[in-house]
């Protein structure tokens, strides 16, 4: 593996997203092209991300460590933190062109192609996980629970987690 190009395909995912999961699309098609990842590595640091405190863009740190071991922690961490430095270095720029129309369009287009790009890959992660009867419950509970809001999201991955443990025993 290029730690070079381990580091640019990170950075590349940072730059073009919008936060959170905005670079997963990016980091799952590159790494999976790379054959650096497979689309498990994605489900477990996603996870990871959810259950652990912090900002959410962190899953990114745990899927560095998954595919590159420390060095890929330290690559995928410095290569997600130059994008934020470098918008807090244009934001007194962008704070006197945000109020335009084209600005605004912009944006919008790029927010609905993340959320686009965010889709695919979720139903990509969906196919691969789903595997029969027992994993379709769990996985449309845990649906079903993340959109009623009711419910955090580390309780959904633990009662998925027992569920798992029940349906799936050694």
């Amino acid at each position: 593996m290029n730690p070079l190009l381990y580091f640019l395909v990170f950075l590349k995912a940072s730059l073009f997203s919008t936060g959170g999961l905005g670079n997963l699309p990016s980091l799952h098609q590159d790494l999976l092209d790379y054959g650096w990842a497979q689309d498990a590595d994605f489900a477990k640091a996603v996870a990871v991300g959810q259950v652990t405190p912090g900002p959410n863009g962190l899953w990114v740190i745990s899927l560095g460590f998954i595919t590159y071991g420390f060095m890929g922690v330290v690559l995928a961490l410095v290569a997600i933190i130059i994008p934020p430095f470098s918008v807090l270095a244009l934001a007194a720029v962008y704070r006197k062109i945000e109020h335009h129309r084209s600005v605004r369009g912009v944006m919008k287009g790029l927010s609905l192609a993340v959320v686009g790009s965010v889709v695919v890959v979720a139903g990509a992660l969906t196919v691969g996980a789903i595997t029969d009867w027992r994993s379709a419950i769990i996985g449309l509970g845990a649906f079903i629970l993340a959109m009623s809001h009711r419910v955090h999201v580390i309780f959904i991955l633990l009662l998925a987690a027992l569920a798992g443990l029940l349906f799936f025993p050694f």
